[in-house]
């Protein structure tokens, strides 16, 4: 478990400070046209990661097992600002999406919390409920009356790409506490259905769609970001152009210090760096995955496991989008990419995870024998 912890730990400090780095070498081009915009974004970062950073620390340092009673207010509380950020009144409109409470300069997002927050009602039904899973009204049909309000909010923003990552976390938690999948295949299949149907008739989403099967003859159009970013990958090759040296971020890829960050780490640092990242993604995932089998009780499994299929998953989904292995979607990558809310969500899930491992680590040096006192 203490191996576990610490290579935990260690891949987090290198997401974060390799985000860092190429957040500041990305803007470089904005302090040049913008008036020392980039600099702005590092130092906003900055004070995320350290605000985040004591968020972290504050998780780990509590019992994980306090959340229990604090599952379903927390819950209620998210579905309740979700609500409120549609409201124009109260919530602000960037991209043509209403997503973020503004407070001045500071933005927060309220979907990146509630994402924890049905992790950890989910972890606590999963507990609660563990023996009557199997059935189709307990394993299915009454935790998706409580998912549905939280991912359906994050729907209508809209922000598909978040609805379907924690539509995702949350069916993979209810296999693993139980649930059927005879009976979680019939509802499954409806909802994919019932994407395709959404996604055929919104034009937006059907052009993303189309861009990326037709990158080639979309790249000056829908599919520009993509197709800038599988440039800027090719371009630095192996080893890179070295750092700073990129030429993609001079307003070739939009967006280029948030969702394609990654696509500056290949340009500048090359095919190593990109590899680097990914390996240290999937080492943070089966970190969190063993903590979650040491788990001293069903609610730490199903905690530690979902907060590591969030992390996991948004990672993948983000390195698909950049590498045009999948269609265009506004997730960050975690750790890396610029943006407070995400940054917060993130580190606090490490936190949790912490959390686990520590009790487990505790209860697992109380278990062990104490061994003979030899007298002379």
């Amino acid at each position: 478990m203490k191996l576990a912890v610490t290579v935990l730990v260690f891949c987090v400090a290198a997401l974060l400070s390799l985000g860092m780095v190429m957040l500041y070498s990305s803007s470089m081009s904005d302090e040049i046209h913008h008036h020392q915009v980039g600099a702005h974004y590092l130092i906003m970062q900055l004070i995320w990661c350290g605000l985040g950073l004591v968020i972290c620390v504050g998780c780990a340092a509590i019992d994980y097992r306090w959340l229990k009673k604090l599952a379903w207010p927390v819950l209620i509380v998210s579905v309740i600002l979700l609500a409120l950020v549609l409201e124009k009144h109260f919530g602000v409109v960037r991209g043509r999406a209403r997503r973020w409470f503004a407070f001045g300069p500071v933005s927060l997002q309220p979907s990146e919390f509630a994402k924890i927050a049905l992790i950890m009602a989910l972890a606590w039904y999963g507990e609660h409920f563990q023996r009557r899973m199997p059935t189709f009204k307990r394993g299915i049909l009454i935790p998706g009356l409580f998912i549905a309000p939280a991912i359906g909010l994050i729907f209508l923003e809209p922000d598909v790409g978040n609805a379907l990552l924690l539509a995702a976390v949350g069916c993979g938690m209810l296999l693993i506490a139980g649930a059927r999948l005879r009976y979680f295949l019939p509802p499954l299949m409806i909802g994919l259905v019932a994407l395709g149907l959404f996604l055929y008739n919104n034009p937006m989403r059907s052009q993303r769609i189309y861009s990326w099967m037709h990158l080639e003859e979309t790249k000056k159009d829908k599919g520009l970001q993509q197709y800038q970013a599988m440039l800027a990958l090719g371009s630095g090759g192996v080893t890179g152009l070295g750092l700073g040296n990129g030429r993609q971020k001079l307003g070739f890829v939009p967006e280029h210090h948030t969702d394609f960050i990654l696509s500056i780490i290949g340009e500048e640092l090359g095919l190593i760096a990109t590899l680097l990242v990914v390996t240290t993604f999937i080492v943070l995932v089966i970190c969190g995955l063993f903590i979650a089998s040491r788990a001293r009780d069903p609610f730490g499994l199903l905690l530690a496991t979902g907060l590591t299929m969030l992390i996991g998953l948004q990672a993948a989904i983000n390195i698909g989008v950049v590498t045009a292995a999948l269609p265009n979607k506004g997730l960050p990558l975690p750790f890396i990419s610029y943006g407070g809310s995400n940054l917060l969500a993130m580190l606090a899930c490490v936190g949790l995870l912490l959390s686990v491992a520590r009790f487990a680590l505790v209860e697992d040096l109380a278990d062990e024998p104490v061994g003979e006192v030899q007298t002379a």
